[in-house]
Formats: C-alpha cells, structure tokens, sequence
C-alpha cells in the first residue's frame, strides 16, 4: 500500500471510531472525555488526512523510507496521546498526554523536512 493510502485508511479508522465515541456521548449525556475525542478526530483524521493528501501530491517522498517512519510516527502519537488525555481527565496521570504531545511534535517536524526536501508534482 502506498503511504498515502495508508494515511488515508488510519485517518478514516481514526474518524470511524471518533464517530461512534461522540454518538456514545450525546447518547449517554456524558461528555467529560470530549478533549480526547476531539484529539482524535483532529490529529487522528484530519491530519492524517492533510498528511496523505500531500504525499499524494509529492510522490517523491514516497521513495524512501522517511515516509513510512511519518506514518509510524503519527499513529503512535494519536494511539498514545487520545488514551493520555482520557488518563488525564480521569486524573490517573497525565504521562501518555505528554509522551504523544511530544510525539506529535515530531510527526510535525517530520512533516516540515518532508515538505522541505520534496516539491509537489513529479520532478522533470
């Protein structure tokens, strides 16, 4: 599977399951975990989303591995961040918050060097 491909289908598993927690909410009425929810729909689809949408777009940053390490990189900061948060609100810690905030971060950076060293399109 290509990377972006692969973006795409964490981010719509990210939103898949960010659907059916915030219908859990409303239908409960409790909505106390709605930073982690938001955490997922935003870092988990939507950026995954933005991130697969520009690798679709600079195919040249498909070629090595620094692609699929982005990937990695971002899965791990929304599976580690979303469950953090919820830690967080419950008050059972706030270790996994802070390890996929700087995770995130670094998904981030990954990113800006990717943008950096590959244009848009197909080289000439």
């Amino acid at each position: 599977m290509t990377t972006p491909r692969l973006f795409f289908a964490f981010g719509a598993l990210c939103l898949l399951i960010g659907m059916a927690w915030g219908i859990h909410m409303s239908a409960s009425g409790d909505h106390a975990l709605s930073p982690a929810h938001a955490h997922l729909n935003l870092v988990g689809f939507v950026l995954a989303s933005i991130f697969g949408g520009w690798y679709a777009l600079a195919p040249t940053a498909q070629d090595g591995m620094l692609g699929r390490i982005h990937l990695v990189l971002h899965a791990a900061a929304v599976v580690v961040m979303v469950p953090g948060i919820v830690f967080a609100i419950q008050g059972t810690g706030e270790t996994g918050a802070k390890i996929g905030s700087v995770l995130a971060i670094l998904s981030g950076l990954m990113f800006l060097v990717q943008v950096l060293r590959h244009p848009i399109g197909r080289p000439a």
